[in-house]
């Protein structure tokens, strides 16, 4: 009877115990990518964006990993995974969708009072 009451308290604590986000792991080689591949682009897809292929790295060794098309989000830019060395060592940044900005100017049109103005005044 002691044991089952145990569990069950068990159970009920664990129901309301917080755990940390879990993140995406970093992934960090201390030897750089192949050279990138060339990769035909096929027709475009309307309502699709063009995800170019990248070097992902599997437990020993770099594999490419072909380019796809992924569903566009209207107001954002797409931006493959790409290698960036520091200190010595390669770490990879995971790909994402940055908010488009049309002028340049360091502002996301959606914070833009005027998103089609390079020169502000």
């Amino acid at each position: 009877m002691k044991t089952r009451l145990l569990a069950a308290a068990l159970v009920a604590a664990s129901a309301w115990t917080t755990f940390p986000a879990v993140n995406a792991a970093e992934i960090v080689v201390r030897t750089g990518p192949p050279p990138v591949r060339y990769e035909p682009v096929p027709p475009a897809r309307v309502g699709y964006v063009w995800a170019p292929g990248y070097w992902d790295w599997r437990g020993k060794e770099y594999v490419w990993v072909g380019g796809r098309y992924v569903a566009e989000r209207p107001g954002y830019v797409y931006h493959a995974p790409t290698w960036v060395e520091e200190n010595g060592r390669w770490i990879r940044r995971e790909e994402r969708w940055g908010r488009r900005d049309d002028d340049r100017d360091g502002i996301p049109n959606g914070a833009d009072r005027h998103p089609e103005n390079p020169v502000r005044p």
